[in-house]
């Protein structure tokens, strides 16, 4: 089917948070999340009220539920990722002191700043000299789960010492809005991470403000709230699991329409966006958990993939799909590739597709008759080169597995430099009759 095309916003800019789009989105998001606009356009287009339920199984940091939220529509939300199901979480939830929160802050920010002082540390980097002795650090665990240089040492300090601070409000109410500024500024302003296509190291900063833009952070998300005082709000919630095993989790309440995005099939561990703050915030803690992480998820990479894996015996009759992996394996052998992972490159082709499938067939009995459902997904071609046609696949396999194919829509196109060729990001619109 050919895709239709939006040519209402700049493709440049299609995937940009807008300005007028910033409170409670920005608290943490994803580098590469989509933006706002596109699930307002889906909301108006399935005509959704607040009798509706819209669910979002790839939930992310939660950009689906704020908009319905924004909009009283009600929503849930599942997510495997458990900083991110916290993030998502967090952004949802308003109902919280904003003044009592700030006071907190205020609290925590001064007995920070008190505790590096009595070891001649400061906030501000122009005002250290060094050097400095005895600086917090990582356990040998923590250090191999992380990216290398992911945080310099004197910043880790800082970190380290805001977050024991942090630690203390445990047990209220707000120890999960500090926590969500903390990631936030971590990997934002204080890391040395940069992120485009995958999370690497850019330049090194051997110090930054920690504990300031920490808690310009907290002052942020205090504003956003205030925003909504007053207002009436539809419920919104999200559900830490696997959107594969779906069919118990609502407890009998049906869906009229989804909207989402699932991970793409490439070599993109999405676990490695949020390793930093997962370690540092105790969510991660050794390569058993984040084994256990990676089980939980979609299968999207070579990384991911598991002894026992079968997720695949959910394509085993689809041509396409077998004829694309085929290919990747030909291509492997024909460029005498024989890395461990370049030899998963066709098993994580057919994990993929089959999980979609598996997730597309379980979705199905939470439905209402005549919901609606928009999923983002993105064309790739990072196994060798060969492309996988990612949005008319998944629009293949929902016809097969009984949902009527409404349209593919052409989101944006981005620029491949494995390829040197343009490659579509598209919204998939189904319909399941019921």
């Amino acid at each position: 089917m050919q895709a239709v095309v939006d040519y209402e916003i700049k493709n440049s800019v299609k995937n940009k948070l807008d300005k007028s789009d910033r409170e409670f989105h920005d608290w943490y998001r994803f580098v590469l999340s989509y933006p706002p606009q596109l699930v307002r356009k889906y909301i108006k287009e399935f005509n959704l009220t607040s009798e509706d339920i819209i669910l979002d199984p790839f939930c992310g940091t939660g950009t689906t539920l704020i908009e319905a939220k924004l909009q009283n529509i009600p929503s849930i939300g599942i997510e495997a990722n458990h900083f991110v199901h916290l993030a998502s979480t967090v952004k949802t939830n308003w109902d919280v002191d904003s003044i009592a929160l700030l006071n907190c802050a205020k609290i925590i920010n001064n007995n920070t700043l008190r505790k590096l002082g009595k070891h001649k540390i400061a906030d501000n980097p122009t005002l250290n000299s060094g050097p400095f002795l005895n600086l917090r650090k990582l356990n040998e665990e923590q250090e191999k789960l992380i990216i290398k240089n992911s945080i310099s040492p004197l910043p880790l300090h800082k970190s380290l010492v805001l977050l024991d601070e942090i630690e203390k409000y445990k047990s209220t109410s707000f120890y999960k809005y500090f926590v969500i500024a903390f990631g936030n500024s971590l990997v934002n302003q204080v890391s040395n991470l940069r992120f485009g296509p995958e999370v690497g190291v850019g330049k090194i900063k051997k110090d930054a403000f920690v504990v300031s833009t920490w808690f310009k952070q907290v002052q942020i998300i205090c504003e956003d709230i205030q925003f909504s005082n007053g207002k009436r709000f539809a419920e919104s919630e999200s559900i830490f699991s696997d959107s594969r095993n779906i069919k118990n989790l609502l407890n009998g309440r049906k869906i009229s329409a989804v909207i989402t995005s699932p991970p793409y099939p490439n070599e993109k561990d999405y676990t490695r966006t949020t390793r930093l703050e997962s370690v540092l915030l105790g969510f991660i803690n050794s390569k058993e958990e984040l084994r256990g992480l990676k089980k939980s998820l979609l299968r999207s990479n070579t990384r991911g993939i598991y002894k026992g894996d079968n997720d695949d015996e959910y394509v085993k009759g689809f041509p396409e799909i077998q004829r694309i992996a085929c290919e990747i394996e030909s291509k492997r052998i024909e460029l005498g590739k024989t890395s461990g992972f370049e030899r998963l490159y066709h098993k994580v082709t057919k994990l993929y597709f089959g999980g979609i499938t598996k997730h597309l067939i379980e979705l199905q009995s939470v439905l209402k008759p005549n919901a609606q459902l928009a999923y983002v997904v993105g064309d790739q071609a990072s196994y060798l080169r060969v492309l996988i046609p990612t949005g008319r696949l998944i629009a293949e396999i929902a016809e097969s597995v009984g949902y009527e194919l409404e349209r593919i829509d052409l989101f944006r196109t981005r620029y491949s430099t494995a390829t040197k060729t343009y490659l579509n990001e598209e919204v998939v619109v189904l319909r399941w009759r019921g």
